[in-house]
């Protein structure tokens, strides 16, 4: 466990007027140089953690100390081009990458709105600017990254939930052994969050944190675990169609809405923040399939799409109708492949060889798109790439 001691110096100018009437006013000495030492215990980069978090008050030393433990770590954010949609921003700063792999971390951390990554950075909403830049962070840095000022200028809903989203998409998915949307060169980053905003440290379910306050580290690790978010706690509803209008711009595909379909919608601490439209399958007793799945951006990232899906799922399966799900959102394909709740169907040919193995839903127009059905956890398929 490496010590770090840094100090932070600076001139006083002893020849103002006004500095020498501040030093009289209390009685401090006239020193020419301003000195501060911070002396503070970081977890090693070699030990066993993923996610750490440094927080405490402005002036703290937070940035200081981050600096001289990680200082060829540290994220520096650069301007984003005012005539460039993001997706071209972030494919001419990462042209050694391919386009599969930048969609997949935009989508990782939470931004999963294809509409937004064809507009301009400058004309985003706050939180998506956040989940841009924590994007380019992870996708340019090494190992690991160290992320000044994280959450600092979103509000605390956003910095709450795109905490959680950064957290899974680092850790990765649910999985023996954890593979992450992140993953590069065989090892799995690590992410050290610098903020001043303490209300994201469990959303963050951080191995170690540093707070600065008190200059004390605990190690979560080292006691068998690490901190855990809140549970997100969400109403599903049946709804009235109009309800679609605030949710039609963030889909990926047309925003019109079939008629004769069954409207839901999901709520957290009585704030919309998903919606599903669900119709009856032509020519089929009794089956149904999901046609409309938005989360608000704001919310994206953390899963509340795939289980609104499988909330769904299980509420028709209980009532011994079925539910099927076509989709060619990389996300939720990738969800559905890993899914013991769904059964994959038909797989188009998008280029994977997993999915040659399978009938192909021939009107895909080159997409992958993959179509399953919702089945009991003993009756699902597992295909693994």
């Amino acid at each position: 466990m490496p010590t770090i001691q840094t100090t932070v110096e600076c001139p006083v100018d002893l020849a103002s007027f006004r500095v020498r009437q501040v030093l009289g006013m209390f009685d401090l000495r006239p020193e020419r140089t301003s000195r501060q030492t911070f002396c503070v215990e970081v977890p090693g980069r070699e030990e066993p953690w993923q996610i750490g978090v440094i927080v405490g008050p402005s002036g703290s030393g937070k940035t200081t100390v981050a600096r001289a433990a990680f200082g060829d770590a540290f994220y520096v954010p650069s301007d984003w081009p005012s005539d460039k949609a993001v997706i071209d921003a972030m494919t001419d700063d990462l042209a050694d990458r391919p386009i599969k792999e930048i969609t997949a971390a935009l989508t990782a951390v939470g931004f999963s709105s294809p509409p937004a990554w064809l507009r301009p950075y400058h004309v985003l909403s706050g939180g998506e600017k956040f989940r841009c830049e924590l994007a380019r962070a992870l996708l340019t840095g090494g190992e690991l990254v160290a992320f000044d000022e994280f959450t600092s200028v979103v509000d605390r809903t956003v910095a709450k939930i795109g905490s959680a989203a950064v957290a899974k998409a680092v850790r990765g998915p649910p999985s023996d052994p954890p593979v992450s949307p992140l993953r590069k060169g065989g090892m799995l980053r690590k992410l050290v969050a610098v903020t001043c905003h303490y209300d994201v440290v469990e959303w963050l379910e951080p191995d170690w944190v540093l707070d600065m306050a008190t200059g004390q580290l605990a190690r979560a690790w080292l006691a068998g675990g690490r901190l855990r978010r809140p549970p997100i706690a969400l109403e599903l509803f049946r709804c009235r169609r109009e309800v679609w209008k605030m949710f039609a711009k963030h889909h990926y595909l047309s925003g019109s809405l079939a008629p004769g379909c069954r409207c839901y919608a999901a709520t957290w601490a009585g704030e919309p923040v998903a919606f599903a439209a669900i119709l009856r399958a032509v020519g089929r007793q009794r089956v149904w399939r999901i046609s409309r799945v938005v989360v608000l951006p704001d919310f994206q990232g953390i899963g509340i799409g795939s289980r609104l899906c499988a909330e769904l799922g299980e509420m028709y399966f209980g009532d011994g109708e079925r539910l099927t799900i076509t989709t060619s959102h990389p996300a939720m394909i990738a969800h559905l492949k890993r899914s013991r709740l769904w059964r994959v169907r038909k797989v188009s040919l998008g280029g994977n060889d997993w999915g040659r193995r399978l009938r192909v839903n021939t009107d895909s127009r080159g997409r992958t798109v993959v179509s399953a059905e919702y089945m009991p956890p003993t009756s699902g398929i597992r295909i693994d790439t």
